[in-house]
């Protein structure tokens, strides 16, 4: 047996079952084979707990700025001026491609180059709007990377099961041979 199986969501192959070990129980093969399969299962499930992770630490890096965002927009209502959008935040949200206000002395400046991190009430408004949507795309990621979590777990799961009534019934086998039956 040459051919490959396909490993679960790409994330890998069982090469055959000769690379399984050393086997006469067609019982055994097949429970081995289940387990290389739940262990696929569970290597992509991984995967994707990682990306949660990471969207997750991203999410609350952005409530972070959220947090500062509305500071400084209580600080720009109260003394009826501007206050200024920290470097970390602009160059997140450069970086994100994430809309804020771009004006220099009150002309708008596309470039991004010139323009002023200074912001009034209003333009804090675009800046915290932004950074909301960012927020809930993130949160719609991982409830995304959850479900796939959950298929790839329920796939280790049903995996796991066809391995134990595989061993079972090769069990039941072995004990009616050694009885005689």
């Amino acid at each position: 047996m040459s051919q490959g199986v396909g490993g679960v969501g790409g994330s890998g192959s069982v090469s055959g079952v000769g690379s399984l070990g050393t086997c006469t129980s067609v019982n055994f093969v097949f429970a081995k084979l289940q387990m290389e399969l739940a262990a696929s299962a569970k290597d992509s499930a991984l995967g994707y707990i990682k990306q949660v992770q990471k969207a997750q630490t991203e999410q609350k890096k952005v409530a972070q700025m959220l947090t500062t965002c509305r500071g400084l927009q209580d600080q720009a209502k109260a003394k009826g001026g501007c206050t200024e959008m920290p470097a970390d935040i602009r160059e997140f949200m450069d970086k994100n491609k994430l809309e804020y206000s771009l004006t220099t002395g009150g002309v708008k400046d596309p470039t991004r180059e010139t323009a002023d991190s200074l912001h009034d009430k209003d333009e804090w408004d675009v800046a915290i709007q932004s950074l909301q949507s960012y927020q809930e795309t993130i949160g719609t990621d991982i409830q995304t990377l959850m479900v796939y979590v959950q298929d790839f777990m329920g796939q280790y799961n049903s995996y796991t099961q066809g391995a134990n009534s595989a061993i079972q019934s090769g069990m039941q086998t072995l004990t009616a041979v050694a009885r005689g039956q």
